[in-house]
Order: structure tokens, then sequence, then C-alpha cells
């Protein structure tokens, strides 16, 4: 089960994402604006972002921003009922997973959700991996000279 923080102005659509993502076992922390947003983001654990573009007080490529400076592995969706091309370019440019077109169709939504989901945890096993093979490079060298000690003493 995901954390995942919906933003948006529209009180119905909110309810519907909160709903719907409840229903695919997910748990929604919703905002009704950028700042709600950000203040939510820091205080709450949150997997993944799904975002109204234009929203008050904080637009959502404003929002994407103020989230990557925060987490710059965070997946953000964002979301327009007024698709422009300007819009979708700013979105990519500044990280976003993807950008969806309202009315979103859900089967859309749900498949976007999963591969954002996948790759931030693809993301968090090779920070893993890689702090495992940095351990495993710093020990070698000490169990050499720990064995070249122990022969010392046994020889």
């Amino acid at each position: 089960m995901a954390n995942i923080l919906v933003v948006d102005d529209e009180e119905d659509i909110v309810q519907l994402m909160s709903e719907t993502l409840s229903l695919w076992g997910h748990q929604a922390v919703t905002a009704k604006d950028g700042e709600e947003a950000m203040a939510k983001f820091q205080e709450t654990p949150v997997d993944l972002v799904i975002s109204d573009i234009r929203l008050p007080k904080l637009n959502g490529v404003r929002l994407l921003e103020q989230l990557r400076e925060v987490d710059k592995n965070i997946e953000v969706i964002l979301v327009t009922g007024f698709p422009e091309v300007s819009s979708a370019i700013d979105a990519m440019k500044n990280g976003a997973y993807d950008y969806l077109i309202k009315p979103v169709d859900l089967n859309e939504l749900r498949l976007k959700i999963e591969r954002a989901l996948e790759k931030k945890e693809i993301g968090k096993s090779i920070t893993t991996l890689r702090g495992v093979n940095w351990a495993m490079i710093i020990s070698i060298p000490i169990w050499l000279a720990l064995g070249i000690w122990i022969s010392y003493l046994i020889n």
C-alpha cells in the first residue's frame, strides 16, 4: 500500500481520487492547493504525488519544483483540464513522471501509478545495492589485513 498525495482544488475530484485509490489498496493524503500539499508532504511520508497543474497559491509545476528540492526521487503525475503543449513541456522538463488530461481515464491512471511506484521501488533497490557494494569494497582490505596479521601470528 502506497501513500499518494492528491492535490486538486476541485473537491469532487479529490473525493473521487481518494475513493478510487482506496479501492486500489492505496492510502490517499489530500490537499486543495500547492501550499497545503507542501505542508502535508513535509509532515507525512508520501510515495507518489498526483497534482492538478492549475492550483491556487502555488501551481502544479512550481509544486513539482519544490517537491523535487525536498526529495529528488519523488514521482509526480501532473493532471490538467486545460491541455497546452507548453505546460506539458514545463512539466516534463521539471521532472514530472507523467502528464494526464482530464477527464482522466482511470485505467490509464492506474497503470501510470503502478509504473511510477515500480520506478521508485527500483530506485530504492539500486541505492541499497550501491550501499552494499561500497560496504564490500571497504571491508575487503580489512579482511585481507586481518588474514595477513593472523597468518603472521600463527607462523
